[in-house]
């Protein structure tokens, strides 16, 4: 988990939970006079930890000072609104009430605030995984509060900026800001943001492979905040240091920080928290072999994925983008109007007009024809796109993918996994130049990829020279394994004739190739370069009938050889240890 991005927002910065909880319980019994509540609302949105609360008294600071005309609660309230739904993963509406904040603080020109909008933008830039934009929008941030000697936004802005390149596993220009940030907030002796800063560096120095001071950090950060309760950044830490015991392949106290993790998330509503410790629980089980543990928790990461990853999610956040920075040239358009105003000269002629309509179908002319050229080069890329995406999923994987925006894992009951192995491929390996390697790895690839088109087989991945293809997997067809056994005589055919053809340079190998047949469970893992994979006991299997097997033959387990005895002949080999498997029934399969 390396390079998990932690964000602060400068609204939260230097709060005390204590008084916002004693201010709330005033507020709910309605003993204070009503000339403040726009004052107690903002404290509220603000200082309250809980997202859920956050959201609600923001919503009645805006609903309030439209009725009392107040623009400056009117910012404060979307601002609020926004850290609230980020808090929550709404992304899409917190970025929409940012921006309605950064409109008003530009009416207001007040440059701290649009300064904090700023800060919370590169938030979910950073969120989504734009770094660009984020680093950007984080140093607009940082130039600003420099300017206006605000200590506290400076802090921050820089803490913000560290963090984010811990997120881009770029831990020394991460310690730069965060030491900056660190001894400003150290001068404040603001506790909680410290703490901040002191968890953040633990995360850099775990980065850095230094995991005494990694923990010392982290744990001295989650002293800290468990006396104040602010448990967002201690289920984020909680959840950094169970990664570096897993590193360390301390697999108990690993799990017991993603099981606290977990538990502060769900008490508290906090999706992406929930999200990663999820995720976290997964790998440390699949890691430890309890594959069933794993593939419940990977579920509910699955339901409580961060919806910066849902397409149409990210669809909406894109499109308000675009409407709010439309609305920014808008206002400076008519900013321009209003300074020329006085300077206008009032020139009304036949030849004006006539020049004027004419430009304008000129330049009606050219963007037509821009919108259809533009239009046939999105129809190209569209294309492309989708032929892309098929060759890197199954059909039916992908049309869900397009569909949903994510892919629902699932378990087939009866799939035929196949793996090959070249012989002495690493030795030779290692006297080829890197081009000539690769080429000659595609040169075979190229074909076994033929050859499973030819049966309706499907490609899951490629490690080095091994090859691993699958049948049974969105096809109704039950010969799988029969299909499968022709497949593989198609490999061994084409790797012999290789052998014997004299006028290639391509290099010449001996194949093994194993079969097993058995339940497995399927679906696409990563947000990036992401690809679609078979788990499960089977798969384990086939690697271990390739191991087992030898050169120029094709070694079956007995659930395959159940299926496809009637059909091809096959020799007993007996019961074959297997590395953590045990003793088991192995088959050469000799001809149909």
């Amino acid at each position: 988990m390396l390079g998990f991005l932690f964000l602060i927002h400068l609204t939260l910065l230097g709060q005390n939970q204590t008084p916002a909880d004693s201010l709330e319980q005033v507020y709910t019994s309605g003993n204070f006079n009503t000339q403040n509540q726009l004052g107690i609302l903002s404290k509220l949105s603000a200082d309250l930890e809980n997202p859920e609360k956050k959201l609600t008294y923001s919503i009645q600071l805006i609903q309030l000072a439209q009725t009392q005309d107040s623009i400056q609660y009117l910012y404060k309230g979307f601002l609020s609104k926004g850290n609230a739904l980020r808090l929550k993963s709404d992304l899409s509406q917190a970025l929409e009430s940012y921006f309605e904040a950064a409109r008003i603080a530009g009416q207001r020109k007040i440059n701290r605030d649009i300064a904090r909008v700023n800060i919370a933008i590169a938030d979910v830039y950073s969120i989504m995984g734009n770094h660009n934009k984020a680093v950007n929008y984080y140093q607009l941030g940082v130039k600003v509060f420099r300017t206006e000697k605000d200590s506290i936004g400076l802090a921050s802005a820089l803490l913000n900026l560290g963090d984010e390149f811990i997120n881009y596993t770029k831990p020394d220009s991460a310690l730069i800001f965060l030491k900056e940030s660190g001894e400003i907030f150290e001068a404040l002796n603001d506790e909680m943001a410290m703490a901040y800063n002191q968890g953040n560096i633990g995360m850099a120095y775990a980065q850095q492979g230094k995991d005494d001071l990694a923990k010392i950090n982290l744990n001295e950060a989650i002293s800290i905040l468990e006396k104040i309760n602010a448990y967002y950044p201690i289920s984020v830490y909680l959840n950094y240091i169970s990664d570096i015991y897993s590193n360390q392949n301390e697999w108990s106290t690993a799990l017991t920080y993603a099981k606290r993790s977990l538990e502060l998330a769900q008490k508290y509503h906090l999706k992406d928290q929930i999200s990663d410790a999820n995720l976290q629980l997964s790998k440390l089980y699949e890691q430890t072999g309890n594959i069933a543990e794993s593939f419940k928790y990977y579920k509910n990461y699955t339901i409580y994925k961060d919806s910066v990853n849902n397409i149409v999610a990210v669809q909406q956040m894109a499109s308000l983008r675009a409407d709010f920075e439309i609305s920014q040239k808008q206002a400076e358009v008519d900013l321009l109007n209003q300074q020329k105003q006085t300077q206008k000269i009032i020139v009304i002629s036949v030849v004006i007009a006539l020049i004027l309509i004419a430009l304008l179908a000129i330049g009606l002319y050219k963007r037509n024809q821009y919108i259809r050229k533009t239009s046939k080069v999105i129809e190209k890329e569209r294309e492309r796109s989708e032929n892309l995406l098929l060759n890197i999923l199954p059909d039916e994987t992908a049309k869900e993918l397009k569909e949903n925006g994510k892919v629902q894992a699932k378990k087939f009951e009866s799939v035929t996994v196949l793996f090959t192995d070249f012989k002495e491929f690493t030795q030779y390996a290692e006297n080829l130049p890197p081009e000539k390697l690769v080429d000659s790895v595609d040169f075979y690839y190229s074909k076994f990829d033929e050859i499973m088109e030819k049966y309706d087989l499907e490609k899951i991945k490629t490690v080095g020279d091994s090859y691993m293809c699958a049948g049974g997997l969105h096809i109704t067809k039950n010969d799988h394994a029969h299909r499968m056994i022709l497949a593989a005589f198609d490999i061994l055919a084409f790797v012999e004739e290789t052998k014997s053809n004299k006028s290639n340079d391509h290099p010449r190998f001996s194949i093994r190739i194993g079969i097993n047949t058995g339940p497995v469970i399927a679906g696409v893992v990563g947000t990036k370069k992401f690809s679609y994979d078979i788990w499960g006991n089977t798969v384990n299997v086939a690697s271990r009938m390739e191991s087992s097997s030898i050169a120029g033959r094709i070694n079956i387990s007995e659930s395959t050889y159940e299926l496809i005895k009637d059909h091809f002949n096959c020799e007993y080999r007996g019961e074959v240890e297997v590395k953590n498997g045990g003793m088991m029934k192995m088959y050469f399969v000799t001809n149909k």
